[in-house]
């Protein structure tokens, strides 16, 4: 969005994250073309910042908004573009099950991994890493002085998990930033961008600073059964967890701990829809969506 106004103007803009998982694939809910969130400035008229966040949500996409929480504020001085006002946007991460939009956003559902296909390790390190930004990774870092070399090369191996270093899930944006910071994206006028789809602005680093979010509070708070339906097999919740954290867990390890945490509770029906044996359907426990709230209830994220 381009601010609009007298000079030293500040203006403000919401701008959301809404997220679902759908078939074992993280979704992120774009604005048609798929290369914006759904956003818009905070008017006058908005009761509140979150009262403006779900209104132009869906006046935008024709979803209504569930759990939202306040995410970011992005208040760089060059965010949006140029224009007589500084625009100042409020960034919101929303949690939901996608269904089909009745406004003209219906088509706006998009994996993540179409922006960040990178993330993805559920089947072992991308390929788009060691084949395609490694190297230039590699080559940015030597570009710079003696200095700075060893400082990108340190950025760049934590980051992207090479030279031993530990893959971490959580570094979303900072490897985002990285790449952005090295010329290698379109947002940042790449002459030849990495594999990964666009946004406008910097709608693309907000998406990460949500994704990174989201990935560090399944480990601590029970929020996918917000993006679960009212039943579900264990698999589809491990399948789930697997989706947002790009992980693989073990599957051992992971129901051990479900069942330590009395998180789930099983409905007395079961699921023929599993390619073998019927499975058993569970819900969250009623005291863990009333208790949701309180710090320490822990969904497991352990790698398998």
């Amino acid at each position: 969005m381009t601010g609009q106004g007298k000079p030293g103007a500040i203006a403000g803009e919401l701008i959301a994250v809404v997220v679902a998982v759908t078939d074992g694939e993280p979704r992120v809910l774009t604005i048609p073309g798929a290369g914006a969130l759904p956003s818009g400035p905070f008017e006058p008229a908005h009761r509140s910042l979150q009262a403006g966040l779900r209104a132009w949500v869906e006046r935008q996409t024709g979803h209504p908004l569930g759990y939202v929480e306040q995410l970011y504020t992005f208040a760089d001085r060059d965010r949006d573009g140029g224009g007589d006002a500084r625009v100042i946007a409020v960034s919101y991460l929303g949690l939901t099950r996608e269904e089909p939009g009745a406004g003209p956003g219906e088509e706006g559902w998009r994996t993540w991994y179409d922006y960040f296909p990178w993330e993805d390790c559920r089947g072992g390190p991308p390929a788009v890493i060691e084949g395609v930004l490694k190297p230039r990774l590699r080559a940015w870092a030597t570009s710079a002085s003696a200095e700075q070399r060893r400082a990108r090369e340190q950025r760049v191996a934590i980051a992207f998990s090479l030279d031993g270093a530990a893959w971490n899930e959580e570094l979303t944006l900072q490897r985002y930033e990285l790449l952005y910071e090295a010329g290698l994206v379109p947002e940042a006028a790449a002459a030849e961008p990495v594999p990964g789809r666009r946004m406008q602005g910097d709608h693309r680093r907000i998406l990460a600073t949500g994704i990174a979010r989201l990935r560090a509070k399944i480990k601590y708070r029970p929020v996918v059964f917000e993006l679960m339906p009212a039943s579900f097999t264990l698999l589809q919740l491990q399948r789930s967890v697997e989706a947002l954290a790009g992980l693989r867990v073990h599957k051992q390890n992971f129901r051990r701990l479900i069942e330590q945490q009395e998180l789930v509770e099983e409905t007395g029906a079961s699921t023929p829809d599993t390619g073998g044996r019927p499975a058993k359907l569970f819900r969250f426990r009623p005291a863990v969506l009333i208790e949701r709230a309180v710090a320490g209830t822990k969904l497991p994220l352990t790698r398998g």
